[in-house]
C-alpha cells in the first residue's frame, strides 16, 4: 500500500505533552505525590455510612437462604475487620507523622527549608486525622 497516491491518507499527529497529561488524568484520575497533601475533599459522612450499609446489605441479600449462608457471619466480620485494619494503618501513619513533626520541631534552625518541611508534615497529619475520622 502506497501513501503517495492515497489522497485520503493523513498521518496521525503525535500527541502533545498536554494531551498526554489529559489522557492520563482521564484514565487514572488525579493522584498527588506521596509528599503532597491531597486536595480532594473527603466524602460526606452520610454518603460513607450509606455506602457501608449497602455493602453489608448486599452480602446479606446475596447469601441469605443459600448454601453460602453458613459463611455469611464470617464474611460480615471480615468486612468489619477490613475497616479496622484501614484505621490501624492510618493510625500508624499518624504516629510516624507525629514523630517526624517532633523531630523537625527540634531541628528548626530558622531556615525556610525546615519550615516548609514542617508545614508539609502538619498538613499531612491533618489529612490523616480527617481520614481516620471519616
Amino acid at each position: 500500500m502506497s501513501t503517495e497516491h492515497d489522497a485520503d491518507f493523513q498521518p496521525h499527529p503525535s500527541s502533545s505533552p498536554t494531551d498526554h497529561v489529559l489522557q492520563e488524568l482521564q484514565l487514572y484520575g488525579f493522584r498527588p505525590f506521596d509528599e503532597e497533601p491531597d486536595p480532594r475533599p473527603l466524602p460526606e459522612g452520610k454518603v460513607v455510612a450509606a455506602s457501608i450499609a449497602d455493602i453489608f446489605d448486599a452480602l446479606v441479600v446475596a447469601m441469605a437462604d443459600t448454601r453460602l449462608e453458613p459463611d455469611l457471619e464470617e464474611l460480615l466480620w471480615g468486612t468489619v475487620n477490613l475497616f479496622h485494619r484501614a484505621t490501624r494503618r492510618i493510625e500508624r501513619e499518624l504516629d510516624e507523622n507525629e514523630l517526624s513533626q517532633l523531630r523537625l520541631q527540634r531541628e528548626q534552625d530558622g531556615s525556610e527549608v525546615k519550615s516548609v518541611e514542617l508545614e508539609r508534615l502538619i498538613a499531612q497529619g491533618q489529612t490523616l486525622l480527617e481520614r481516620r475520622s471519616a
